[in-house]
């Protein structure tokens, strides 16, 4: 095997699966719900504007993932996929404990470590990063990745946090004015 095959093989992988589950948000690939199905879940998840937040989580897996997968711009890429993850982790995961086959956070888990850990060593000579000089991105960058990642999903939730209760603000404010209004109407 030549140099940066292990580092490649593991950046194709792991990056097609993040396209793979972008695409399953963005298009209904491989058998997901499409934007209309992840705006449904958004909204369940109290993650409002829905759209924006499926499409902001579907590109982001889609284009990071793609990007992780060709080595371009490793740090930013991971910082995307790490931040989808850990919001995936807060609104999902996390009250099913640890393990997978629960519907814990397990995969994520490893994918956050996966791409940081990518991101630490450098995605290899066998990558866009290093055909502009960037084989390791060291531990700086590895940081980087986490820390931004981190806001990212903070910024995320909180959006949309705030968005849901100016929502639920309306409605209720609708429901004084009308109060035959039932809440599934168009507005």
């Amino acid at each position: 095997m030549t140099a940066g095959a292990g580092s490649l093989l593991v950046r194709v992988v792991v990056g097609g699966v993040f396209v793979g589950h972008g695409l399953q948000k963005l298009r209904g690939a491989f058998g997901g719900p499409g934007l209309d199905g992840t705006e449904r879940m958004m909204s369940a998840l109290d993650m409002e504007p829905a759209p924006l937040q499926a499409r902001a989580a579907a590109l982001t897996e889609t284009l990071g993932g793609a990007a992780l997968a060709i080595g371009a711009v490793t740090p930013v890429a991971a910082a995307g996929l790490i931040a989808t993850m850990l919001t995936a982790v807060r609104k999902v995961h996390w009250k099913n404990g640890f393990w997978n086959s629960k519907g814990g956070f397990e995969f994520n888990t490893v994918l956050i470590a996966v791409v940081t850990a990518v991101t630490v060593d450098g995605p290899g000579p066998l990558s866009i990063d290093s055909a502009f000089g960037r084989r390791r991105w060291g531990v700086r960058g590895g940081l980087f990745a986490v820390a931004a990642g981190a806001v990212g999903s903070l910024a995320a939730v909180e959006l949309g946090r705030r968005a849901s209760a100016a929502l639920r603000a309306h409605e209720n404010a609708q429901k004084v004015v009308d109060p035959d209004r039932d809440g599934d109407s168009a507005g």
